[in-house]
Order: C-alpha cells, then structure tokens, then sequence
C-alpha cells in the first residue's frame, strides 16, 4: 500500500515536472522573441517580469519533484557515525518529519500574502500592471503541494519501516546504500 502510494506520488510529480519544463521554455521563447524584437528596434516588454513570475511558481512546484526523485541536498555526517541501522532509521524519519513541518510552516505563512491580494485586487507596481492573484495563487498552491508531498512522503515511510521492509523505506527517504553513497 504504501509502496503503490509514493510509486503514484513520483508519477504525480512527474507530470508537475514536465508542466514546468514546459512553463520553462515557453518562457525561455517568449525572452528569445523579445531579444530578436530588440534587435529589430522593438521589444514586447515586461519578459523580465514574467520571466521572474514563472521562475517563483516553478520553484514552488518543483521543490515536491525534487523531494521525491532525491535531488535536494542531504548532509548525512550525523548519521554516518550512527553505527546501529534502528537509530538511522529513526534520523531518517526525523528528518523527514522535519522537512515536512518546515515546508507546512512556509505554505501557512504564503497565504496572508495571497489572501490580502485576493482581498484587494493588488496589481503589480509594474508596467503591466499585472494582477498578482494570477501569480500568487500557482506559486501558493505549489508551497502546498510541497507540503502534501513531504508528508505523504514521510508517512509512507514510516508506513514501510512498521512494516520492516526498511531497505525501501530508506530509498524513500533519500537515503543510498553506501556504496552509490557520493
């Protein structure tokens, strides 16, 4: 069971990793266009500004694919010197546990900034004038997503060491046999 749910929350994130690449190039064209249009004596304006909206939602929603294909960095010293594997495991999970608390802290603390613009209406103090609820509400809703996926990451985990398949647990919590160790 728990192994079927991380197997779907990877593939889950996935597809919120493709449509990011996706959001990348698009916006990756539109500067492009924007530089060729400058050297023809015009320019669409604003790619900085979009460019900059695009790379915070992308960010937010990124960080839950990097949770869970391991491509956050892990300082593991600690847990190195530990020399009995229950005392790892029980690292292990508090860190994991750590994370997920922290990145829950982080989304609670993202949504007085939407909701004030929500509330207001806000636009950016910019020449395009854009309305933030547009950038604000992906760029929330990735911090949540984050969050989601750290603690069903955790609990699946845990789930797996209850359950005593403990080499898989650790893969789910980021941890490598020594000998792939970098």
């Amino acid at each position: 069971m728990a192994e079927t749910a991380f197997n779907l929350l990877k593939r889950a994130n996935r597809l919120v990793a493709i449509s990011v690449g996706v959001l990348f190039l698009l916006c990756a064209g539109l500067v492009l266009a924007d530089i060729l249009l400058r050297r023809l004596g015009a320019s669409l304006g604003g790619t900085d500004e979009i460019s900059g909206y695009v790379m915070a939602i992308g960010t937010a929603w990124g960080m839950a694919f990097g949770l869970v294909e391991l491509s956050h960095v892990r300082i593991d010293f600690l847990r190195r010197a530990i020399g009995v594997p229950k005392w790892r495991m029980i690292l292990d999970l508090v860190s994991l546990l750590a994370l997920a608390g922290t990145i829950t802290i982080v989304a609670l603390q993202c949504w007085p900034v939407v909701e004030t613009t929500l509330r207001n209406g806000s636009r950016a103090n910019t020449p395009l004038e854009t309305p933030l609820a547009l950038v604000q509400v992906p760029w929330f809703a990735g911090w949540i997503w984050f969050a989601l996926t750290a603690w069903l990451t955790f609990l699946c985990a845990l789930v797996l060491v209850y359950q005593g398949n403990f080499s898989r647990s650790e893969q789910v919590m980021g941890v490598f046999p020594e000998s792939e160790a970098v």
